[in-house]
């Protein structure tokens, strides 16, 4: 039997998800995600790369994000936010970008990371929910996704923020893939399998 204050716990964290989710979403920096779109786009009619890269929670945001991104026009690969500096940032080339994910923008390891990138001579698009953060400072670009809690027992593991990192990047392929025009058809080539590739058979 689930405990009542586990489920007071649940109920509390829903209404938290929600106010900060609709308080995120109205405020996203279309501007910023222009100019995160233009970086990307000028790079890839140079023969540049996408890469993205995060510790710990945000490294997982940043394989669904190279997944996403590649499958709506947008050719990107997952950065290891530590391996990079033991080899990793061998898949770098001179030119591509690292879209780097994280909430404090403070964490050693992703510092290490992002002065290894520029090393290579990439350029970097921070994703961090602190505009003054060490990220935000050394990032050529910054996508703000702060929350103001994030909610949950203890108000400490990652959740709220989480899911700000992921809509704005979530809206950054968007733009991407209206930029490419990824029509239904390009869609479908990346997915001939699965209910889409079924659709797609079922058409012809």
């Amino acid at each position: 039997m689930i405990q009542q204050k586990s489920m007071k716990a649940l109920d509390a964290f829903l209404e938290s998800a929600k106010a900060e989710f609709v308080k995120f979403a109205g405020s996203i920096d279309h501007a910023a995600l222009g100019q995160a779109a233009g970086l990307i786009l000028a790079s890839q009619a140079n023969g540049g790369r996408i890469h993205v890269t995060g510790i710990g929670k945000p490294g997982h945001v940043a394989a669904y994000v190279a997944s996403l991104l590649s499958s709506t026009g947008n050719p990107a690969t997952f950065l290891h936010g530590t391996e990079a500096v033991h080899g990793s940032c061998g898949q770098l080339v001179e030119g591509d970008v690292v879209i780097a994910i994280s909430n404090s923008g403070e964490t050693a390891e992703l510092k290490a990371t992002v002065n290894a990138v520029h090393a290579n001579g990439c350029k970097v698009i921070a994703v961090t929910g602190k505009a003054g953060s060490w990220l935000a400072q050394h990032s050529e670009c910054t996508l703000l996704a702060g929350v103001s809690e994030e909610g949950g027992p203890l108000n400490r593991a990652p959740r709220n923020s989480v899911n700000a990192e992921m809509l704005i990047l979530q809206a950054l392929s968007v733009v991407l893939q209206v930029e490419k025009d990824w029509d239904p058809e390009k869609y479908v080539r990346c997915h001939p399998g699965g209910k889409l590739g079924e659709l797609r058979e079922n058409e012809k």
